[in-house]
């Protein structure tokens, strides 16, 4: 089993040449953000992830969680690392300086993030719902809420939840029961189960802090009756220490086809008169701010497809490298080779790195812009790029967890038969990967809120926007001398074409025939994930032969980038105009059946 090894060098080309940290640096609120200081934030959390998560990843599987009686224990060892992740800072990483937090860019933030879930998926999704429940409090909560939890939620002192899916209410939130009896005192009596709690119960802080989404006893019926309340697992004391245990209990834990260390709990509110919340916001606005924990927890479901792909292809390379099986095509009677020297491995492989590659272009230059969005001092480059934030969430989410299906299945097929077999460790990432395209919003949830908030009811406007800029790049490799950039031009030129007849149809179809849009709504999100990645990886390429012209810098790297981008080209952003016609042409034969057909 292979170990983990950020993939440092690629973050830091990836940031400064095509997120333009210099620019998000010259923010306000983000000049610590130098290049030196976060080379030395990435080298510090390259080694704790190497260093102390990774070790753990394969017992997080092995051994999981586990429930008795109420109590959840977390696998052995990650208490410790728990608590050692906290007090190094990295809790507080992207937090608001105000509460205890570091305030640097999400940017930053981003490329530690894909560095923990690489290293231990099931642990990162602790720190990440408590990050995401920070960010609700922290913009919709009361003074007094933000001040009795947010500086032990920055801290790491305690952790936080999101509670939404019941049994009866999975991605249809009207459908939520879970009642909030006010009791006359500004606070509420929750009453409910919610299911599919990933850390709802654990023991690696002495306080866990639940979002609950409730409906108060005179709220409308449907989504516009739901309001938000804080829960915490232990009520506070006068000086803000837990104190009397709340009437909140596990009842059991889910057992999973991965990501086994993570705790999914079912949670029971309110069998012993009822848990103590209090509202956050206004009442029957609570959907409205839980979805600013699910767009951030969304991006950060999309990174968990890039980590997981990353550590699918270091453990397939390093298995290439070492696995000795065969003589090389076209080489009679020629030694035994690795079989990184058999065409398809290499095209398995290449596949791979240049598509984990093209994701984490993508998701940086997203996360650049959403600081773009909340910093600059200009309020027309806030709403443009908040808007190519608005439209990229879903991708990012979207496309990059559907990727991570693939490359962790190809991982395994570069194992052969070796990873089928659990010791190898190959196993371990497909499972994990399966969550990704359905928690937090299943793909054609994602692409349902692409094609119809995102594209149909603007126009267009946003996507057409980011299509000029692709054709910028276009006409710049264009410039650009010899094979490879011609080969990279052709299938770039080819995938923004699909991507605008596609947007053409949708925007013209989707008003009069819903059912006919949203049939092409998976394979549309695909294909601008595809193009936007391959956007990407042409601008990686254009910037590695200015630097090799100037000769600056690794000259390996650089070739090694504008290869990547070829076979990119070839192999992947090639794919877009098929996309493209099933999303203009597939609604007749997916909608033609009647149900006894099917």
């Amino acid at each position: 089993m292979s170990s983990y090894n950020a993939p440092l060098r690629d973050m830091q080309f990836v940031m400064r040449e095509l997120a333009d940290l210099d620019a998000v640096a010259a923010l306000p609120g983000c000049e610590d953000a130098a290049p030196d200081v976060v080379d030395a934030i990435l080298e510090e959390a390259g080694k704790f992830a190497n260093g102390v998560l990774a070790p753990l990843n394969r017992a997080g599987d092995t051994i999981g969680a586990k429930w008795d009686n109420g109590v959840v224990t977390t696998v052995p060892g990650w208490k410790d690392a728990y608590k050692q992740f906290a007090e190094a800072g990295w809790t507080a990483l992207a937090c608001e300086p105000e509460f205890g937090g570091q305030g640097l860019p999400k940017l930053v933030s981003t490329a530690v993030m894909e560095m923990w879930k690489s290293a231990n998926m099931a642990f990162s999704l602790c720190p990440m719902l408590t990050t995401g429940a920070i960010e609700a409090i922290s913009l919709c909560g009361t003074d007094a809420q933000k001040a009795d939890f947010l500086p032990k939620m920055v801290s790491g002192e305690w952790t936080g939840t999101m509670n939404l899916t019941e049994p009866q209410a999975g991605s249809d939130l009207a459908a939520v029961r879970t009642r909030a009896v006010p009791v006359g005192d500004g606070t509420y009596k929750i009453f409910g189960q919610k299911i599919f709690i990933t850390y709802g119960e654990h023991d690696m802080t002495d306080n866990i802090i639940h979002l609950v989404l409730a409906r108060l006893p005179d709220a409308p019926e449907g989504v516009k009756g739901i309001s938000l309340f804080v829960v915490p697992k232990f009520l506070l004391n006068a000086d803000g220490t837990p104190g009397a245990r709340n009437d909140v209990h596990c009842v059991s834990i889910e057992h999973k086809l991965g990501i086994h260390g993570s705790p999914t709990a079912v949670l029971a509110f309110g069998d012993n008169g009822g848990a103590i919340g209090t509202l956050v916001g206004e009442a029957n606005r609570g959907l409205e701010y839980m979805f600013v924990m699910m767009n951030e927890a969304r991006f950060a479901v999309g990174m968990e497809g890039l980590a997981l792909s990353e550590r699918a292809y270091q453990q397939a390379l390093a298995y290439a490298k070492d696995r000795v099986q065969g003589t090389e095509a076209g080489v009679r009677g020629g030694p035994k080779v690795n079989i990184l020297h058999h065409a398809d491995v290499r095209r398995l492989l290449m596949n791979m790195k240049s598509t984990t590659e093209a994701m984490r272009a993508l998701a940086y230059v997203v996360g650049a812009a959403t600081d773009m969005a909340h910093y600059h001092t200009d309020e027309t480059v806030r709403a443009r790029s908040q808007a190519f934030v608005d439209l990229m969430i879903p991708v990012v989410k979207g496309w990059c967890t559907e990727n991570a299906n693939l490359i962790t299945s190809d991982g395994v097929q570069v194992h052969g038969g070796m990873g089928f077999i659990e010791e190898t460790g190959a196993a371990q990432h497909y499972r994990d990967a399966r969550i990704t395209a359905i928690y937090e919003g299943t793909t054609a949830i994602q692409a349902n809120d692409l094609i119809g908030r995102k594209i149909a009811r603007e126009g267009g406007l946003t996507a057409k926007a980011v299509i000029a800029e692709m054709r910028k790049v276009e006409a710049q490799l264009a410039e650009a001398a010899g094979d490879e950039f011609a080969a990279i031009r052709k299938s770039l030129s080819a995938g923004v074409t699909a991507v605008e007849e596609a947007v053409d149809y949708i925007v013209a179809t989707f008003g009069k025939d819903i059912k006919a849009a949203s049939v092409g709504s998976v394979p549309f999100l695909k294909l601008l994930g595809i193009v936007a990645g391959g956007w990407q990886m042409a601008r990686a390429a254009l910037v590695s032969a200015r630097r090799l012209g100037e000769g600056a810098g690794d000259a390996v790297f650089y070739k090694t980038k504008i290869t990547t981008a070829r076979f990119y080209a070839d192999h992947v952003l090639s794919q877009a105009p098929g996309l493209a016609y099933a999303v203009v042409n597939g609604a007749a034969g997916a909608l033609d059946l009647t149900e006894d057909q099917f």
